[in-house]
């Protein structure tokens, strides 16, 4: 661990997906502002999913996608892996394969030393390595708070896609990671309490969960980021036409999520996830139990639409459209 005396979550306002515009304002920023369509493009802006996807023959498609963040850890080479994977998360959530990755950098010069920045590039070098995805450069800019994420291009078959828009009612829906790294962060950056249950999940690929989605055959995911499960499921079943409903006894929790949102530590995006589904939320459970199901993920699992052989677990159902988009039970 080289950290030089400094504490990365310290250097900026917010850290990790928690940082992302609110889904709401976002939504009416971009709104209207999709370009010329073309034959081969098959995913663009308009169902805000992972990744931009383009066809280029009957067999191949190209995936395109961008992620970075503010540290979300002091650590600077655990936030590069984190970071590194957390980019790489929105090719697997879309059913691809990711083939190149250039580095993208935001850095104080004058507050941090370049040491810091090489680990949290060699962090991101060995999560792409081990994803088999060569780092072939980047770009890099003299920034008031460390950012660090990637640009990464992918393949996939334009049969086989994952997208947000093709969940079905009759679908069980599953979850590949357990919630609860965004308070577990927070408390990590209040207090520099260090969480190894959080980077390891924060760090897993989510290759084998993509894999076990295409070998079951399943057509729509989408990966548990910053908006939280609420947001991304909101925005899976709203693009799908269909109600989402989930059993919140069954969601999975890392340790100690439950007691860090007990102490208070929830970040402003998390309540700002909530009050973006809540005019679409029919609910049975209290409002810590909304707020967990909201809370802003980094590096999360994969959401689907069906059931997977391992690695995933059960948490609702996908129904016919009925007046709330979302229903937790």
């Amino acid at each position: 661990m080289i950290t030089a005396g400094h504490r990365l979550t310290q250097y900026a306002h917010g850290g990790g997906c928690a940082c992302k515009i609110p889904p709401g304002e976002l939504e009416a920023i971009v709104a209207g502002l999709i370009g010329p369509g073309s034959a081969g493009l098959l995913v663009g802006l308009d169902d805000g999913d992972d990744a931009a996807v383009v066809r280029i023959d009957g067999d191949t498609a190209v995936l395109s996608t961008a992620d970075f963040f503010t540290p979300v850890v002091d650590d600077a080479y655990d936030f590069g892996r984190i970071a590194a994977a957390n980019a790489l998360s929105d090719v697997y959530a879309m059913g691809g394969r990711p083939v190149l990755a250039i580095n993208l950098v935001g850095w104080p010069r004058d507050l941090l030393p370049t040491e810091l920045l090489r680990e949290v590039l060699r962090g991101g070098l060995d999560i792409a390595t081990e994803a088999g995805c060569p780092v072939a450069g980047g770009h890099s800019i003299d920034d008031p708070e460390p950012k660090y994420g990637m640009a990464v291009t992918g393949l996939a078959h334009p049969d086989r896609l994952l997208r947000n828009d093709a969940a079905r009612a009759g679908q069980a829906i599953t979850l590949t990671k357990p919630l609860g790294v965004g308070v577990l962060n927070n408390r990590h950056k209040a207090t520099g309490e260090v969480f190894e249950q959080a980077i390891a999940s924060m760090v897993t690929l989510n290759r084998e969960a993509c894999a076990a989605a295409l070998e079951a055959g399943l057509r729509a995911a989408t990966d548990v980021t910053g908006f939280g499960l609420l947001g991304h499921l909101y925005k899976m079943a709203r693009a799908s036409g269909v109600t989402a409903v989930i059993d919140a006894a069954a969601v999975p929790y890392l340790d100690g999520a439950r007691q860090a949102l007990a102490d208070g530590f929830v970040s402003g995006g998390t309540r700002r996830n909530l009050d973006w589904v809540r005019p679409n939320l029919e609910s049975g459970v209290d409002e810590d139990e909304l707020l967990l199901l909201a809370d802003a993920q980094t590096s999360g699992g994969l959401l689907l639409a069906g059931e997977i052989a391992t690695g995933g677990v059960v948490i609702g159902e996908f129904i016919p459209r009925r007046d709330a988009v979302i229903q937790v039970r």
